[in-house]
Parts: structure tokens; sequence; C-alpha cells
């Protein structure tokens, strides 16, 4: 049984149709005894103490074609291990410290998850990495109702459960790390709507920051499933307390980011950015651009290296689409110079491990890579350079399927799946090269990378 915080909404006794720091835990449970590797073979990682392992990592891989995860070895390109899962058409993810492959199936309310075998503990005087053979975890989230947004930060992930009104249930927020996935952690803390929405909570050490819906009478949204605004939520006791609401509101609320000092949440009328003061929050409403048009930002990407977030506006249900960089300490929007080729679309995205380059997978067989330059004191994204990741006809794409991408967190490369050639390329991200080939005998899917990720520096919140 899940210890959620129920939150108390007034205005909200209405019902109306409506519409999807790593844990301090000292003990790290596992069904069989772990095999320690010391790294013979160099370390990429930079720890010359016989404890750390050099790997590129490992890679799920949902098949189409059948109701099936395979786990692979990227440093021999090996299958290890094949499991069926228990739904069919889930989704794929990863846990917030890339341990787990996270399967979700929102339909079914359901999330299960996959041990790929590579994790790293901090004993104090030394990191110690451990490596065993990938498992199906016993432990799985089945309370909360439409699991919709799954968001990771800084060690933790927060998953938005959207409700659902024509069976009664409310949206909900559970909030877990790695730590708490491999010792089963049957309470785990989070927040409870006493209504559904749509809606998004991004995770930031003590707080949550989350979407809050009011009374369809008071809305400022069109669609009134979206929530206008956010809260933000402080841990006590074990329990999440609504210590503040935002003035400025959200209409149309949909995608959510953040980086070192703020959170951002894409709006109708633009992007609402939030700067953390200790405990304290100001927001602020940056007002979409002439370029945006009639679309909404409603897809956002942020890392704690960029300064800037990446805004995706797009109408609902796709189509054209337009890409802008925001800069939130300046308040200010721009388009950028890059847009997709024409007859294109964008089918994956990502910031590298680095943070200095964000990918385009487009529907057109290229891997767009962007880099972040100065100019004038300010951050511009422009075009580095393209990959062509197939030869196949893009045509002869199968049905209900497209290309997929995966970034490495150790290293400098992407994966990308083809399903029509039935395999996964490994692209160097700053080379713009292809430097591998792995084989399938299956269309994929879905792909994420699994492993032990580079050590990056430590944020306060």
């Amino acid at each position: 049984m899940t210890h959620l915080f129920r939150l108390k909404l007034l205005a909200l006794a209405i019902s109306s149709p409506l519409i999807t720091a790593c844990g301090d835990a000292e003990t790290n449970i596992v069904e069989k005894d772990p095999i320690e590797v010391p790294d013979d073979s160099g370390d990429d990682h930079d720890h010359d103490d016989g404890y750390t392992i050099d790997s590129m990592g490992r890679l799920a891989v949902l098949a189409a074609d059948s109701n099936e995860a395979n786990i692979f070895d990227l440093d021999d390109d090996s299958l290890l291990e094949t499991f069926s899962l228990i739904h069919d058409s889930s989704s794929l993810n990863v846990s917030p410290s890339y341990r787990y492959a996270v399967i979700a199936n929102r339909s079914q309310d359901y999330l299960g998850f996959i041990d790929g075998g590579l994790w790293r503990e901090d004993h104090g005087e030394h990191l110690h990495d451990y490596k065993q053979g990938p498992a199906f975890s016993d432990y799985e989230l089945t309370t909360g109702s439409r699991p919709t947004h799954i968001v990771k930060h800084d060690g933790q992930m927060a998953v938005f459960y959207d409700g659902n009104a024509d069976a009664g249930t409310v949206a909900s927020v559970e909030v877990l790390t790695d730590n708490d996935i491999t010792n089963e952690t049957a309470t785990l803390t989070g927040i409870q709507y006493d209504i559904n929405m749509h809606g998004v909570a991004e995770p930031r050490g003590e707080h949550l920051v989350a979407t809050l819906r009011r009374a369809d009478s008071e809305s400022t949204s069109n669609a009134k499933i979206l929530p206008d605004q956010v809260g933000v939520f402080h841990l006590h006791d074990g329990e999440y307390e609504l210590e503040q609401t935002f003035e400025v509101t959200c209409p149309d609320l949909h995608g959510a980011a953040q980086n070192h000092d703020y959170v951002a949440f894409g709006c109708g009328d633009g992007v609402l950015v939030a700067h953390q003061h200790d405990d304290e929050y100001h927001a602020e409403k940056i007002a979409n651009i002439e370029a945006v048009g009639d679309l909404r930002i409603g897809t956002l990407y942020g890392h704690e290296a960029s300064d800037s977030f990446i805004g995706v506006a797009s109408g609902h249900g796709g189509g054209a689409a337009v890409f802008v960089n925001i800069n939130p300490s300046e308040a200010e929007m721009e388009v950028l110079e890059w847009q997709l080729d024409e007859g294109a679309s964008a089918v994956s995205y990502s910031f590298s491990a680095s943070g200095e380059h964000f990918l385009v997978l487009d529907s057109l067989g290229f891997l767009n890579v962007l880099e972040a330059h100065e100019h004038d004191g300010h951050m511009h994204w422009e075009l580095a350079g393209k990959v062509d990741i197939t030869e196949e006809d893009v045509t002869m794409m199968p049905e209900g399927m497209n290309f997929s991408m995966t970034v490495s967190q150790n290293s400098e490369f992407a994966y990308v799946a083809d399903p029509i050639a039935q395999h996964v390329l490994k692209v160097h991200i700053e080379d713009l090269e292809i430097e591998g080939d792995l084989e399938m005998t299956f269309a994929p899917s879905a792909i994420t990378w699994l492993g032990i990720a580079e050590e990056s520096d430590d944020h306060d919140h």
C-alpha cells in the first residue's frame, strides 16, 4: 500500500469529464549474491582503486513482434537475457540511477522493473561497482491509476498517475529511487489529489514541484483536464506538504523539465519558469514569441549542465513543430536557426550525457546533433551535423513503429534502433560517425541504456 499525502482542494468538489539523489538506504538487498568485478582493462571512470567496472553498459530492447524485453551487453553485443512481459503494448523507460529498465503500461495501471545487472554503491572511502546477470524484479507498482509521465532527476523518479474520471480514480504521484526498487519499498512517498488530471511532477531533493488542477469554472485551460497551476510540495516526516502555490498561471500545462537552477513548465501562452532560493521559489512567465504562433510548447528538455531549455512547440496530435531556446535567467525565448527538414517529424529527443549536445532523431532517418555556442554573451544552439542512420526505404517502416534512440550515460554515444533493418547503430555524438551495429532477429520498438553513469558534480538543492 502506498503512503500518499491527500491534497484537499475545496474548489474541486465538483466532478467533470476528464481525460496520461540516490536513496539514503544503506542496505542493498538482492536475490542472489552479486559478482564483484574489478577492472583489469583500464578505467573510463578515472578511479584506480580496483573497485570500479569499465563497461559500455547494457541495452534494453522491446521487440515489436512479441511481448518480450531483451537485454544486450554493449561490451560484446551479446544477448544476455530475454524476458516475457506481463502486458501487451508496454512502454520502456529507465530508473533514475540507470540500473533498472522500467516497464510501464498505462491502460493496466502497471509499472514493472528489470534489473540490468550493473550498479554502483558509495562505500564512503571508495565507490564500489557490481555486475550480475539481468533479472526481472518481483517489485511492481499497481496502486496508481494510469501512470503517464515518468520524470527523473538527480537520483529520484516521480511517476504521475493521471487518474480516470470514468472509473472514478484520482490523480496521484509516487516518488522513488533505485534503492526503493532494489529493497522493494512497500510504502513510497507521494501525493494524492481529489480529482484526475493530465499532469506532471518534477522531483527536486526534498521538494516536489507538481501541477495543480482547479475547478473547471476557475481554470484558464481550454482543455480542462490540463492543469493551469503549479505548487511546491516539501517532504516533512515522510509526507509531502503543499507549501507554495505559484500565482502565475499556466493554461493548458503540458511538459516539464529542470536544470540546476530552474524548473520549467510548458503553457499555452509561454513557459513558466521557477527559480529556487533555498526552500522558496520565484515563478515568472516567458511569453511565446511570434515564431511559435498558435502552437503550444508542450515538450521541454533540460540538463543539469545546460543553462537553457529546449522547447518543442507543436499542435495537439503532432504536425509541424517549432524548436525554441529558452533562457530562464534572462527570461528570453528565441527560435532555433535549425529546424527540421521539410517532410520530417521528430520521433525522439535527448541531451547527451555531458549536456553539450542536444539530439533530435527524425522520421526520415537522420540523427540531428545540435551544439551550444556562446555569442555576444548568450548561448545559442546550432546544428553540428547530422548522421544518416538508415539505408532502407523509410516508406517501408512497419505500421505504428518508428526509429527510436537512447543515449549512453558514461560515454558520448547514442544508440539508434532501426525497425526496418532490425538493428541498433552505435553513433559517436562528437565525431558524427557510426561505430557499431548490433543486429537483431526482430524489429526493435523501444530501447534504453542501462549501466553505471559517469560521475558528475554534486548539486545542492
